[in-house]
């Protein structure tokens, strides 16, 4: 089930409208959201929406064989998502190790200039 941006359901089932559309790669729906008021840090399972790309462009790698992608990881970091951020509220791992253990090299590289600007 995916639930509007303003909608907070205690089920952990439950896909927001941003994490669906990350999960689907759709990122004129994701900027919607954003410009709506969707919180860039948000949470779905234990991942924030920065984690959440890099586990859907590496899966979409292996799954398919096709180049790997960073365009989703680009956007979330240029609209603010923090790669240092942990996830499962701040007790979990975060992105930049995720995109590390996950050898998304793209994503690492991406993080790297973040850092160094």
């Amino acid at each position: 089930m995916i639930q509007g941006p303003n909608e907070r359901h205690e089920s952990v089932d439950v896909m927001s409208a941003a994490h669906a559309a990350v999960e689907t790669g759709d990122v004129e729906s994701l900027r919607g959201l954003l410009n709506a008021g969707t919180d860039i840090h948000e949470e779905f399972g234990g991942m924030t929406l920065l984690h959440h790309a890099i586990d859907t462009e590496i899966d979409g790698h292996t799954q398919t064989g096709e180049p790997l992608s960073v365009s989703m990881t680009a956007y979330l970091l240029a609209r603010g998502a923090d790669p240092r951020r942990k996830s499962h509220g701040g007790a979990g791992l975060s992105a930049e190790h995720t995109a590390f253990v996950s050898r998304h090299w793209m994503a690492t590289a991406l993080f790297e200039a973040w850092y160094a600007r």
